[in-house]
C-alpha cells in the first residue's frame, strides 16, 4: 500500500512501500481509472518520475483488487517524452475533435446537474423538530 496521496494539492513527502521518498505527487481520477504522477529521488538524489496506472478490477470470488501499471521516466528523456506525448495529443485532438467536443460538453453538462443536484439538497433542507421537554413530562 502507498501512502501520501491524501494530500489537497498532491504535495509532500511521503514513502513508498519501499521506503523511497515520493517528493511531489499528483493524482488524477478519470472513471474507472486513477494515474498517479509521482516524483522520487534515486540514491544519488537525482529525480525521475513515475507514471502509474490503476484500475480497480474484482476476482471471481468479488474480491477486489488494483491492476496497476507503472512507467518510469528519467529526467534525460522529458524533452523527447514531453515533445512527443504533445504530437500524439494534438494528432488526436485534430482527428477526434468533435467527439471531443461532444465528450467536453457531456463532462460540462454532468458537472451543472451535479451542482445543480448539490445545491438544491443543500438549500431546500429545513428542519422544524421540536423537542418537548422530558422533565415535564415526568410524574
Amino acid at each position: 500500500m502507498m501512502d501520501g496521496y491524501e494530500n489537497k494539492d498532491g504535495q509532500g513527502q511521503e514513502q513508498g512501500k519501499n521506503g523511497q521518498d515520493i517528493i511531489f505527487s499528483k493524482v488524477i481520477k478519470a472513471g474507472k481509472r486513477t494515474y498517479f504522477l509521482d516524483v522520487k529521488a534515486t540514491r544519488k538524489n537525482d529525480y525521475y518520475l513515475t507514471i502509474t496506472e490503476s484500475k480497480k478490477r474484482f476476482k471471481s470470488n468479488g474480491k477486489r483488487f488494483f491492476e496497476k501499471h507503472k512507467v518510469f521516466l528519467y529526467k534525460e528523456d522529458f524533452d523527447k517524452f514531453t515533445e512527443n506525448l504533445e504530437e500524439v495529443i494534438n494528432f488526436i485532438k485534430r482527428e477526434k475533435s468533435e467527439e471531443m467536443e461532444a465528450l467536453k460538453q457531456q463532462r460540462e453538462q454532468a458537472e451543472q446537474q451535479h451542482d445543480q443536484v448539490e445545491e438544491t439538497t443543500n438549500s431546500s433542507y429545513t428542519s422544524n423538530i421540536e423537542f418537548e421537554d422530558l422533565e415535564e413530562n415526568k410524574e
